[in-house]
């Protein structure tokens, strides 16, 4: 990794991790200008991660396109929760969203750091945009499963707060309802998502398969069948929610999406320990990427 994009890394990564210290000091103390601080630093974590994101976009040997790769995967996974969490902070900066949220964007950025060695495909493989709309959609299957596990844990808070009438705990939360419908809604678009990810990923492998090409995943790789596990739970849970009218709503919907993201989490660890199973790197694209011409 070039060291000038390291060290940008590092610095919206330590903004974030400076707004969840605040976020964190709200079980302790009270400040007036606490709230001010935190959108500060959440707001410097943003650019520098927007910045980062456009370098990333402007060295990448995919065309231009960041959106290729693991690493880029997660990173703007993570860049989309936090800025979710911005404007939801800003929005009502005495809930304590960021307790829940930014755990979740260090994490997503902590994976995208375990596959930095990750190599993009370029224009030049014929199935390229197949890989690209797969990588994509499985990115936005990772944001709204990580939406649905903060609401539903702040779900599970907010009554636990309110079954023993300690609302004013030091964690202020949204309503009930708002963590009750995000949920519900996280899940079904989850489900949507990741279903077109593995529908392109289909297409390409199958493409691969079929023209004479090198690269194509067999089904018994265990990132396949993982995430196969993933979609036939995330679609059980769907229908389960849509026929059976009390997991519509309550704890029973948090437990579904936490679930979820347990699921999610085993995907992304089966990947980070057998990575040459389930490779980003088609064979059109040589292991070491070719230094740029003088």
């Amino acid at each position: 990794m070039d060291l000038n994009l390291s060290i940008s890394l590092t610095c919206f990564t330590a903004s974030y991790a400076v707004a969840l210290v605040l976020e964190i000091s709200r079980l302790f103390f009270r400040s007036g200008i606490r709230g001010a601080v935190m959108l500060l630093f959440g707001f410097a974590g943003l650019v520098a991660h927007s910045w980062y994101l456009a370098a990333l976009a402007l060295t990448s040997p995919a065309g231009g396109v960041p959106l290729s790769s693991l690493f880029a995967l997660f990173l703007i996974a993570a860049w989309l929760l936090a800025a979710m969490y911005l404007y939801l902070t800003y929005r009502n900066t005495r809930h304590s969203i960021g307790l829940f949220m930014l755990p979740v964007v260090l994490g997503l950025i902590g994976v995208a750091y375990a596959f930095a060695d990750d190599v993009a495909p370029n224009q030049a493989d014929a199935l390229w945009l197949w890989l690209v709309v797969h990588i994509v959609c499985l990115m936005l299957a990772t944001v709204t499963v990580s939406v649905g596990l903060i609401a539903g844990v702040m779900y599970l808070v907010a009554a636990w707060q309110l079954k023993h009438k300690s609302p004013e705990s030091g964690i202020r939360l949204p309503s009930l309802e708002w963590c009750e419908k995000v949920n519900a809604r996280s899940l079904t678009i989850s489900t949507i998502w990741l279903a077109l990810g593995m529908a392109a990923g289909l297409l390409r492998n199958l493409g691969l398969w079929y023209g004479d090409s090198t690269g194509g995943v067999t089904w018994s790789d265990p990132v396949v069948w993982s995430t196969g596990l993933l979609m036939v739970w995330l679609i059980t849970a769907t229908v389960f929610r849509a026929l059976y009218r009390p997991a519509r709503q309550g704890r029973k919907v948090a437990y579904l999406t936490v679930i979820s993201f347990v699921l999610l989490a085993l995907v992304v660890s089966i990947e980070l320990m057998m990575p040459a199973a389930h490779a980003t790197r088609p064979a059109s694209v040589p292991a070491t990427a070719p230094e740029n011409p003088a």
